[in-house]
């Protein structure tokens, strides 16, 4: 009975543990994410601002 009890707490200790690095490995790719995608459109706005043509 005792070894159910501590299989089961093993058990849910490795699940949270697992939880917490996927948590935080999305975190980290969502901030790149954000950092590449800003940096893409400013890119894009100071690269383009020169070919584009005025309206007459």
């Amino acid at each position: 009975m005792l070894l159910k009890i501590v299989g089961a707490i093993v058990v849910i200790w490795l699940a949270f543990a697992v939880l917490g690095v996927v948590f935080k490995v999305l975190g980290t790719l969502l901030i790149v994410g954000a950092v590449i995608t800003v940096g893409a459109i400013g890119y894009a706005a100071i690269k383009g601002s020169s070919n584009r043509k005025q309206i007459r």
